[in-house]
């Protein structure tokens, strides 16, 4: 049976790993907050002390952290991942982290002996509950037909978008499409109530017509016209507009490394990032149409 250490079992990380669990694999978790790592254990994972005691004899190495720093820290120096696995051990990190950090970890695994993929997620909670995640795959070819069964059980799409960083790089221009696009219909969606339009007639016309996207059709920020989104349950995430930022956050740091011009990004950045400071960042990306709103005579 083939065994996963799996580092990170939080909002995200617990639903896949109940989710591998239930697949039939052996996990060895660990969480730095004990209520998650609880969580998953009472789900029959074994508890580890530490990330590399979860990590040191397993075949496949999972990690679902909160930023780069955190990934760097857990997989780099003498005393992480890197060091203290087996030769040929899969290391997957399925955190949302910057380009250069996801390259930079790939390259010691590899002078390591070892294959790492970058695999950021989309779907969410509700998508890492389902397993019916999205999972963007960066890395060499053979590590990621190796990683295809795993990644499977807790996800219904996954690709391989080419080397180390490209999973990344797709989930954050992705998400920066998503950005932009939710700030687009929230606006469309308040000029039409001072114009006397409503909401549902926009949507009839709109979800069948050349402004149809992802933004309105799947998750519209009106009540109404699509009953499973966010804006029919006070906006409750969802995917909240934190997460919204930090991935904004990361695609203009990687935009500026680029020498890439993003000008609706930036601008989607700095709004999201006011909604935030507004005390909204709990909030589902989609209620900024409330500040957009509010922002009006």
């Amino acid at each position: 049976m083939t065994s996963i250490g799996f580092i990170g079992t939080g909002n995200m990380g617990g639903p896949m790993a109940r989710n591998l669990l239930k697949s039939g694999f052996k996990l060895h978790a660990f969480d730095v907050v004990a209520s998650s790592l609880k969580a998953i254990v009472d789900a029959g994972a074994e508890a580890a002390g530490s990330a590399v005691e979860a990590a040191a004899t397993a075949d496949i190495v999972i990690t679902m952290l909160p930023a780069g720093k955190h990934v760097a820290s857990v997989y780099l120096g003498d005393e992480g991942i890197i060091a203290a696995t087996r030769p040929g051990t899969l290391l997957i990190d399925c955190s949302t982290i910057d380009v250069k950090t996801a390259r930079d970890v790939a390259r010691s695994a590899q002078n390591n002996g070892k294959t790492m993929l970058d695999a950021p997620v989309s779907g969410g909670t509700a998508g890492a509950e389902a397993g019916t995640l999205t999972f963007m795959v960066g890395g060499p070819a053979e590590g990621f037909e190796k990683s295809t069964p795993i990644l499977e059980k807790m996800g219904r799409t996954v690709v391989h978008t080419g080397a180390a960083g490209t999973g990344q790089a797709a989930k954050i221009c992705n998400n920066m499409i998503l950005g932009i696009s939710m700030i687009a219909v929230g606006e469309a969606f308040v000029l039409a109530e001072k114009l006397g339009l409503d909401a549902q007639k926009l949507f009839d016309v709109s979800s069948k017509s050349s402004g149809q996207c992802w933004s309105l059709t799947s998750y519209c920020p009106v009540p109404g016209p699509v009953p499973t989104s966010p804006a029919n349950r006070d906006y409750k995430p969802g995917f909240a507009a934190d997460l919204m930022l930090k991935d904004l956050s990361l695609s203009q740091e990687a935009a500026m490394q680029a020498g890439v011009d993003t000008a609706l990004g930036y601008q989607a950045t700095l709004l999201y990032e006011a909604f935030a400071k507004a005390g909204e960042g709990g909030t589902d990306f989609s209620g900024i149409i409330k500040m957009i709103r509010a922002r009006q005579r």
